[in-house]
C-alpha cells in the first residue's frame, strides 16, 4: 500500500438542508454502516460534549460515537445537527438539568405573573384595648 497523497474522500455524504430549520447539515457515513446528520464546520472539544453525543472523525471520512471518559483534552469531535437545530426541542441530555429548567420556567412564570392588588384599608381601626 502506498502513501495517501490526497485528503480521504467522503463516502457518499454531502450537505443537505434540515427539514425543520432549513440550515445546512453534513450527511456523514458511520462506522456502523449508517448515516448521521452533523452540524457543519463545528468541532468542539470532546470533553465539553456528553460521551454519547461525541462523533469522532476517522481517517477514511466516516464517524463513530466516542464514549471514552474522559477524552484527551485536545480531542475534537462533531455533534449532530439536531442538537444545534433551533427548530427542534433540545433532547434530555442531563435529567437533572431538564428538571432544573422546568423549575426555573415555573419560577419565571410566578415572578412575571400580575400581583393581586393589596387589600383595601379598613374603614376604622379595631379596638386593641
Amino acid at each position: 500500500m502506498g502513501v495517501l497523497q490526497e485528503k480521504p474522500r467522503r463516502l457518499g455524504g454531502g450537505q443537505f438542508r434540515c427539514s425543520h430549520c432549513g440550515l445546512p447539515q453534513d450527511r456523514v457515513a458511520t462506522l456502523e454502516h449508517g448515516w448521521v446528520l452533523l452540524e457543519p464546520d463545528m468541532r468542539p472539544p470532546a470533553h465539553r460534549v456528553p460521551a454519547e453525543h461525541r462523533w469522532i472523525e476517522l481517517s477514511d471520512g466516516r464517524v463513530t460515537v466516542y464514549g471514552v471518559c474522559p477524552p484527551d483534552q485536545f480531542q475534537r469531535c462533531r455533534i449532530e445537527h439536531r442538537l444545534a437545530c433551533p427548530a427542534q426541542p433540545l433532547p434530555d441530555l442531563w435529567p437533572w438539568l431538564t428538571s432544573l429548567r422546568g423549575e426555573n420556567a415555573r419560577q419565571a412564570e410566578r415572578r412575571d405573573a400580575p400581583k393581586p392588588p393589596p387589600p383595601p384599608p379598613p374603614e376604622e381601626w379595631p379596638d386593641a384595648g
